[in-house]
């Protein structure tokens, strides 16, 4: 009688019988049992592969296996061959290596100080107060820059008369404006004056980082950041990543403008930005015709908010056609008009912050 032809059945349920010392179960389960050939005329070949360093235990396996094949009807020849594979190692790492960020705020190379002006609403007179004080404190011999970082109103370009677009040699770095003894850079010198600047917070944003780090300010004495009013976007990425030393916050003396004012302060306290004082703007109106005083906003509500805070009152800054003209004329009156009894206001205040050593 003649047997029956092997089949491949057969030698997969014999090698079954052989147990994987390494992987557990059989050798056929485990998967390292690989290219099974089973010929016509009886031979059968087939691989172990294992890792290198386990080649003497599937030694012992691979006799085990010729013996149960050899002992299988049908059987003639047995080929069985150990290849050792190398194993995984982990991908490598095809993504650009990048310094780690920084945390928290950070001071800026070359800028002593930082001191930002900042208003709870708008119309309250901050960027003249900003400008006014820039000049005053240049006159004073200290190193001053102004960031008009209100991006949507930016009007720093038109009270320091500055025009025209800063250079960029390399393409990288951004070259400030300078005027009036102060080093300037504003989102109003890349735009024209009619164009309206329709970005979304997160472009807000990397404006704000970019007019920080990436324009040669050079070295200073205190950059001065004219701030948007309100509590948004610029305030928190300002705050974050600068190390801001102090803020003064500009109110008038109208509860409404105190309430807003209020909010300002809640937030640089929030987030760790040391109060540095409060001016109260437009706090009285002197007739240029009789001389009659009259407190158009009231008065004294910013200086109350200053002692309940137990911050200084830095000034009460008249509401003055000369103050408004020349920061339309692109020369603020602290530098048109130094002598003049409003331009002494903005001096008083930059005597003080340099006593103080905030500016």
């Amino acid at each position: 009688m003649t047997p029956a032809p092997l089949t491949r059945d057969a030698v997969l349920v014999a090698l079954k019988t052989v147990d994987d010392p390494v992987a557990g179960g059989d050798i056929v389960a485990s998967g390292v049992m690989r290219a099974l050939n089973v010929s016509a005329e009886g031979a059968v070949r087939f691989v172990l592969e294992i890792a290198p360093r386990h080649a003497e235990t599937y030694t012992a396996v691979k006799t085990r296996a010729e013996e149960v094949l050899r002992a299988l009807p049908g059987v003639t020849a047995v080929s069985i061959v150990l290849t050792g594979h190398t194993e995984k190692a982990p991908p490598p790492d095809l993504k650009p290596q990048r310094a780690a960020e920084p945390k928290g705020p950070q001071k800026v190379p070359g800028i002593d100080r930082i001191l930002a002006i900042a208003s709870g609403k708008g119309g309250v007179g901050k960027s003249t107060v900003s400008a006014n004080l820039a000049v005053a404190l240049a006159q004073q011999g200290r190193r001053v820059g102004l960031l008009d970082a209100d991006v949507y109103g930016p009007s720093q370009p038109r009270m320091l008369g500055v025009s025209g677009r800063p250079a960029s040699p390399d393409g990288k770095t951004i070259l400030p404006m300078r005027n009036h003894g102060v080093t300037m850079m504003s989102i109003g010198l890349m735009t024209n004056d009619d164009q309206a600047v329709v970005w979304r917070g997160p472009m807000l944003m990397g404006a704000l980082q970019q007019m920080l780090t990436q324009v040669q300010w050079g070295a200073l004495d205190v950059l001065i950041v004219d701030l948007p009013p309100g509590t948004g976007d610029v305030q928190m990425t300002l705050s974050q990543k600068a190390q801001v030393d102090g803020a003064i916050i500009v109110s008038t003396p109208q509860d409404v403008a105190l309430l807003d004012a209020r909010k300002g302060i809640d937030m640089f306290q929030q987030l760790k930005v040391p109060l540095v004082g409060m001016i109260e703007n437009m706090s009285t109106h002197i007739c240029s015709a009789c001389g009659h005083e009259e407190h158009v906003f009231g008065h004294g509500g910013v200086a109350a908010e200053a002692a309940k805070l137990g911050v200084p009152l830095l000034a009460e800054i008249p509401l003055d056609l000369q103050i408004r003209l020349a920061a339309d004329g692109g020369a603020p009156i602290a530098i048109s008009q130094p002598d003049s009894a409003q331009a002494q206001a903005f001096h008083d205040i930059a005597r003080a912050l340099v006593a103080k050593g905030v500016a």
